[in-house]
């Protein structure tokens, strides 16, 4: 496969429709940082207990570092629209590249309604103890996070210059509750003490299959440095901004999950700590302490407003998949279509936002809502890990072609670039291998695994069905 405008990628003046560029630096960096930064996953962290520090320090070096420096690589050679779908299509060809965006466009089906759970989690310390009754209400958690999807979707069907401030917006309510997270969290711990023994012994993570597992959670929460590429032709000058913007964003990334996590954990010991609302217990009890109880409902509206930024800019992003995909003639040609009135791919929006309501129900049926939250959860590092695997692979094919001064290569050219895809592959097998594990306290182990399985199996099958159909259909059109 030949570079951007070959036969296989229409050059962009010949495209049936493009986007307009409307997103700079900042936006870039908010996009990231809404998209890659989670305060759910810093709760998550922290039920491991001290341990929770090296994980991310390890996840850092072996994932998150190497994925960092293969987008820079690959948007830099490839800047358009359509991110890894475009990568892995020109390093393995239109089947390979059509599999990868399939797969990964189909993990946010999942991973939508598990942000969805996380906001409605949290806009219960909203109404004090009152709204706490609802923690397990089926009913509650179903029409919040249809009536969440909604708005993200309407906000994008009207376009990203109007939907880019709900991103914005979502990554300053990441910032703020962090920050209230990692001040209150120190004056507590200055006052009182911590809740969590930190010592030489208690950061060393254990290697059995529970630690091993909570491992591919950890490395997942370190991932999404590839969203803003597939949004290339909505960037400006993207093949200097998105590098520059990722840089920015993985810094304040990192530093968020590490001293996020240690200040839940100078807040709560690792007991009390739940995934779904454990940032809010950590700062609910910090500032309880410190007599700052204020915070609380301001907190929780911001983490609430994080999710939904979330939510719109994954909807976004994956979108622009199924839009590139239309522009190739693997799907029908109205996913190529641009909206009248608004110039966005509404084709493209309306399926993922009512795929993902579809999932809300799959995901809840036949358990908790804490059992639904874990399946999401499941469904989604599986299904996204697939495609890390061939992005990395497809850094490793691509050094074989010649690269342009213009383009941003992996610091240490070939060799280098060559085992930061290796060692990005062996990670996210690792990471889909225990990934497939139902969690401990799942009582329902063989029916959660089963479900996992079975839709991964039928996303995969439809996939190939969907492109052989649409191979088909294009060679008809041209003869």
């Amino acid at each position: 496969m030949g570079p951007a405008g070959s036969p296989s990628q229409p050059p962009a003046e010949s495209m049936p429709s493009k986007p307009r560029r409307v997103m700079g630096l900042r936006d870039v960096v908010f996009f990231y940082v809404v998209t890659g930064l989670s305060l759910q996953w810093v709760a998550t962290a922290a039920t491991a207990g001290a341990s929770a520090i090296t994980m991310w320090i390890v996840a850092w070096l072996i994932f998150f570092l190497p994925l960092v420096l293969a987008v820079i690589e690959l948007s830099s050679r490839y800047p358009q629209e359509g991110g890894l779908y475009v990568w892995t299509r020109e390093a393995f060809g239109e089947f390979g590249g059509f599999m990868t965006g399939w797969v990964y466009w189909s993990s946010d089906l999942p991973y939508l309604p598990s942000i969805l759970y996380f906001a409605a989690a949290n806009a219960l310390f909203l109404g004090g103890n009152h709204f706490h009754s609802l923690a397990n209400n089926r009913s509650y958690f179903i029409i919040f996070s249809l009536l969440g999807l909604s708005l993200a979707l309407y906000l994008n069907l009207v376009g990203v210059d109007i939907a880019k401030w709900l991103y914005n917006l979502g990554a300053i309510g990441t910032w703020i509750p962090a920050a209230i997270l990692i001040v209150v969290g120190i004056i507590a711990w200055m006052k009182f003490g911590s809740a969590t023994p930190i010592n030489r012994t208690s950061v060393l993570p254990a290697t059995n299959l529970k630690d091993l597992i909570f491992w591919a959670t950890i490395i997942y929460a370190m991932s999404g440095a590839e969203s803003a590429s597939f949004m290339g032709d909505e960037i400006r000058d993207p093949r200097r901004t998105i590098p520059r913007g990722l840089l920015i964003a993985g810094a304040i990334i990192t530093i968020c999950y590490l001293l996020g996590t240690l200040c839940v954990l100078l807040a709560l010991p690792k007991e009390q700590v739940t995934g779904l609302e454990g940032i809010m217990q950590a700062i609910t009890q910090s500032t309880e302490r410190i007599g700052l109880r204020a915070l609380i409902p301001i907190a929780a509206l911001l983490l609430v407003l994080s999710s939904m930024g979330a939510v719109a800019a994954w909807l976004a992003a994956m979108s622009r998949i199924p839009f590139v995909a239309g522009i190739d003639r693997f799907l029908p040609t109205a996913f190529a279509k641009l909206h009248p009135k608004w110039g966005t791919p509404y084709v493209p929006l309306l399926v993922q936002g009512i795929l993902a309501a579809v999932f809300i129900f799959l995901g809840q049926a036949g358990t908790s809502v804490r059992g639904a939250y874990e399946v999401l959860l499941s469904m989604t590092i599986i299904a996204y890990f697939i495609p890390y695997v061939i992005v990395f692979a497809a850094l490793i094919k691509l050094q074989s072609q010649p690269a342009g001064p213009e383009v941003t290569r992996v610091p240490g050219g070939k060799p280098v670039a060559i085992l930061v895809g290796c060692v990005g592959i062996l990670t996210s097998i690792f990471t889909i291998i225990f990934s497939a594990f139902p969690a401990a306290d799942e009582v329902q182990k063989g029916f959660a695994l089963t479900k996992v399985l079975g839709l991964m199996f039928l996303m995969l099958a439809a996939g190939a069905l969907i492109f052989v159909l649409g191979k088909s259909h294009a060679r008809r059109s041209v003869a």
